[in-house]
């Protein structure tokens, strides 16, 4: 490093000492591996590129980067999407004419190709997947990125280690040094202990917590399935080396880190090894960690629960733990309203989100590589109801099956379990919407209608405060893949459904309205053109929920710098008139610029307006 960057690094250094050293001994008490922490820092911290340490400063200067209203990402498989590194690379003008500046690239690390987990059983955190590429290509990939304002996302998978790790083959040998480094036990007693509290992930697919070694007569915690095992994090050896692996993949280019299973990091006996506030201590060291090295990095939190409750995982303002968190609750509420054509629930989960401090940032999506899970409100339904959680659950799901309440839906199940009749949802975005359907039925009413819900889910995802991510494909209106079927090693898992590949030939179509791949793209290109440069979307503007009077009506305010924008979504196959009293005057629709008073203002069937509204700040 030269003076310059030596002087800052202890700068940052000296801001964050005291309490690092503070966090690091109450938890582990062993201060020559902190020492060694210490040092390894000044290491990464000296080989990181001349570029990101620029990027850095920028960010430093500019710490709230992330909360742009004109910053829309886009997840996608590497390889479905383009083959390789150097495909992804070749394919950035299509990400740039998407309107897209922030790629969430899926499990890109070695794995073993032949397991259908999508990649996060990892094996070696220091190794590109080998017909992915190399991380000189990743490097590549992030530089030319950069150069184009796009920033990447990966997922670090910390909780465990594929089977084939270094770390599990060493300690399956019998190395105690490595197997310290899992949770390994002879006595069956102790594992028996910890199935008394601790929930499965996967009961139906991988039931238990802990898989039998036969090799070395030992159990393996396997929370989630056999080959992936916990790591443990009472060892501070496992938390030093996982943050080097952080640092190390941090100095590759990434700009956002996504801590997968984030809740599951700490396990305890006679606890149900979820959320316990030893986790909260190594995010917060982790977060510590990325300001000292890499501050332009910032930690994308994977906590499925709903927003209310993962609040904790922010930290507070003066311990901040990750800068952002996914909005899941919001995300499967949204398909309840469209199955159902009520939004009282979505408005409720709405509020409760927009009651929460702007310095809450939220990952918003309608779909994404995963399955849907039901985690509804099940309390306030049946209070509210008398909604039973098992029926209502089935007619969920046979509605996405396109079996029951005129559903144009075309979905599969994943993780069917016949004895509790829970399962989950697997689909793509179109093929929800109708899109799928009314293509093979080849009906041009359906088809239009299909394409408008399609567009009318997307501007009401727009309209939540935090970054939106689109799945790649769901731009091209792409839908279900059913090819996975034809191959053993994804055929028993559904997920793959909504996981197939990119085809590009849908992209010729995409500046064509005659089709719904045109007419998708170019409507998710105006709505994100308009997120992009109007003030009531930044994360500081005030957000509400209208009365539509109206169940299949959902409305959304916001406000910022004088401007007001009031979004109107109709979850119904059913025109609706609604008014709105105390919003008088003469709206402007921003995609049409036609005029609108808020009184019998007619929404067509599936449709929204985005309406705004001029003011002296």
């Amino acid at each position: 490093m030269t003076s310059k960057e030596e002087k800052l690094f202890q700068d940052r250094m000296s801001r964050h000492i005291d309490e690092l050293r503070w966090l690091y001994m109450e938890l582990y008490d062993n201060g020559s591996m902190f020492a060694e922490l210490c040092q390894k820092l000044y290491d990464y911290a000296a080989e990181r590129s001349a570029a990101l340490k620029k990027r850095d400063l920028e960010r430093e200067e500019n710490p709230d980067w992330y909360k742009s209203n004109s910053l829309t990402g886009m997840m996608m498989y590497i390889d479905n999407f383009a083959g390789n590194l150097n495909g992804l690379r070749e394919k950035l003008p299509y990400v740039e004419q998407a309107g897209v500046n922030l790629l969430h690239l899926m499990p890109f690390l070695d794995t073993v190709a032949e397991r259908s987990d999508g990649g996060y059983a990892v094996a070696d955190f220091r190794k590109v997947r080998a017909d992915l590429g190399t991380m000189e290509d990743l490097e590549q990939l992030a530089d030319v990125c950069h150069k184009k304002g796009i920033s990447l996302c990966m997922d670090f998978v910390m909780n465990h280690t594929s089977q084939d790790h270094e770390w599990a083959q060493r300690a399956r040998q019998g190395d105690g040094e490595y197997m310290s480094r899992y949770f390994f036990y002879s006595d069956p007693a102790i594992p028996a202990e910890y199935e008394k509290t601790v929930p499965q992930v996967f009961p139906s697919t991988a039931p238990g917590n802990f898989t039998w070694l036969d090799d070395c007569n030992h159990y393996v915690m396997t929370s989630f399935y056999p080959y992936q095992w916990d790591l443990n994090y009472q060892n501070p050896r496992v938390f030093n080396e996982m943050m080097y692996n952080f640092l190390f993949l941090a100095n590759k280019g990434m700009d956002m880190i996504r801590i997968d299973a984030v809740p599951y990091i700490w396990k305890e006996l006679g606890t149900d090894c979820r959320n316990l506030p030893q986790v909260h201590t190594i995010v917060r060291m982790m977060r510590i960690i990325g300001e000292i090295v890499c501050p332009g990095v910032i930690l994308l939190g994977e906590v499925v629960m709903e927003p209310v409750k993962v609040v904790p995982y922010f930290g507070s303002i003066d311990k901040p733990e990750c800068h952002l968190l996914y909005n899941v609750t919001t995300m499967c509420t949204t398909w309840h309203t469209v199955a159902t054509r009520d939004m009282r629930l979505l408005r409720r989960q709405l509020d409760a989100v927009n009651a929460l401090p702007k310095k809450y940032v939220f990952l918003n999506y309608l779909r994404c590589h995963d399955d849907i899970g039901w985690g509804l409100d099940y309390e306030w339904l049946k209070q509210s109801f008398g909604t039973d959680e098992v029926l209502h659950k089935r007619y969920l799901n046979d509605y996405f099956q396109g079996f029951t309440g005129d559903s144009n839906s075309r979905g599969e199940l994943y993780n069917d379990d016949i004895a509790s009749g829970d399962a989950r949802l697997c689909g793509t975005t179109a093929s929800l919407c109708g899109i799928e359907k009314a293509g093979f039925e080849q009906d041009h009413a359906a088809m239009e209608r299909a394409v408008c819900f399609d567009l009318t889910l997307h501007a009401m995802m727009f309209m939540q405060t935090g970054i939106p991510m689109l799945y790649s494909g769901d731009e091209l209106a792409q839908v279900n893949d059913y090819s996975y079927k034809d191959d053993p090693k994804k055929a028993a898992d559904s997920r793959y459904l909504h996981r197939g590949k990119m085809r590009w030939e849908l992209s010729e179509r995409m500046h064509d309205l005659e089709t719904p791949e045109g007419r998708v793209f170019c409507g998710l290109n105006a709505l994100l053109a308009l997120r992009g440069t109007c003030p009531a979307f930044g994360t500081e503007a005030d957000v509400w929920t209208l009365d539509t009077g109206d169940d299949g009506l959902l409305a959304i305010g916001r406000y910022a710098d004088g401007q007001k924008i009031i979004g109107v979504f109709n979850f119904t196959e059913w025109d609706k008139t609604v008014t709105f009293p105390h919003d008088s005057g003469e709206f402007k629709d921003m995609l049409t610029d036609k005029s609108y008073v808020l009184q019998d203002l007619s929404v067509p069937a599936y449709g929204f307006y985005y309406l705004e509204q001029r003011s002296e700040a």
